[in-house]
């Protein structure tokens, strides 16, 4: 017993000291946007601009808490949201929308709407070095109406084991009509592991 909690202790040590903390979401989101941190992923293909961001926990569990100080839910949302791993998933031509793009075709347009609200999980496929496929749980995508530089989306994995026991794991998303080809990117994971947290006070 003395030995599990002494390892259990161990580890919450060694989490504190690895991750940052940060005091505003702000500060946060710089640290994220810092490419040397490995949070955000950005290619551009034939004219199209993706960037691929891991959203920590801390992030979500600020975002419900909105303007309410109420930090007795700070452990509660925590562990809701820990559950999963998020991703912001940009895309952009011309630094517009994608639907913009395509908006002079009415067959085309009609079939990426289609695409971008219903069809993304067919379309963005996440896995392992050994080639285990995660499920998506679940993907948000708010329609902006061209009032966005970009077509952003919420993607939701869920934490698995096999993912954090990875070095590293895979992120793709198939062409979506702008003969981009596959886009990659290949995402450490020890970015899951250490991810800054916020002080909530």
């Amino acid at each position: 017993m003395k030995k599990t909690i002494l390892i259990l202790i161990g580890f919450l040590l060694l989490t504190a000291c690895s991750s940052k903390n940060f005091d505003t979401t702000e500060a946060l989101w710089e640290y994220i946007k810092a490419p040397e941190n490995e949070y955000i992923h950005a290619k551009t293909i034939n004219g199209v601009a993706f960037s691929l961001v891991y959203k920590p926990t801390d992030l979500l569990v600020a975002q419900e808490l909105g303007n309410t100080k109420n930090t007795s839910l700070v452990d509660s949302l925590r562990n809701k949201y820990s559950q999963y791993l998020y991703f912001n998933l940009s895309m952009s031509k011309n630094n517009q929308e994608l639907l913009s793009n395509v908006a002079g075709d009415k067959q085309q347009f009609g079939a990426m709407v289609n695409q971008l609200a219903f069809g993304m999980e067919q379309k963005a496929h996440f896995y392992t070095p050994k080639k285990d496929t995660i499920t998506m749980a679940d993907y948000i995508y708010p329609r902006m109406y061209g009032m966005s530089g970009a077509t952003t989306m919420l993607l939701v994995y869920p934490r698995e084991k096999k993912v954090t026991n990875a070095e590293y794991v895979t992120f793709t998303i198939e062409d979506l009509g702008f003969y981009t080809g596959e886009v990659k990117f290949k995402i450490p994971t020890n970015i899951f592991e250490n991810e800054p947290m916020l002080r909530f006070k």
